[in-house]
């Protein structure tokens, strides 16, 4: 369990890194990826920040009831994303499902050891 609590962490972190950095400078990628620069984009990255943050200090610092909320938060708003964006074709709504299914396995492996 506490292997796939730092995977699921540090997944977040490889993720998120590019993803703020991109959305932040404007890149290319994250135009065509996100939308043109917007304040629903701008709320969009702010949320984005604030899990990157607490993978961070998470991972260095993980408190496994925390983890799960975070990753239980994750999982409804990945999981959704097909339906508010309307597409299973986006890459964004594509990647949000692989990474919640990874985060549904840590998120079972935490609730089935949180009886010991």
């Amino acid at each position: 369990m506490k292997s796939m609590i730092v995977l699921s962490l540090v997944l977040n972190i490889l993720v998120l890194v590019p993803v703020t950095y991109g959305m932040a400078t404007n890149a290319a990628w994250a135009d065509q990826a996100y939308g043109e620069t917007s304040p629903a984009r701008g709320i969009l990255l702010a949320l984005y920040l604030a899990i990157l943050a607490a993978s961070c200090v998470l991972l260095f610092r993980p408190v496994t009831a925390a983890v799960a909320a975070l990753l239980a938060v994750q999982i409804v708003y990945k999981v959704m994303t097909p339906f508010t964006v309307g597409s299973l074709e986006n890459p964004v709504v594509l990647s949000n499902l692989g990474i919640a299914a990874f985060h549904c396995v840590t998120l079972w492996l935490i609730i089935a050891g949180s009886g010991d």
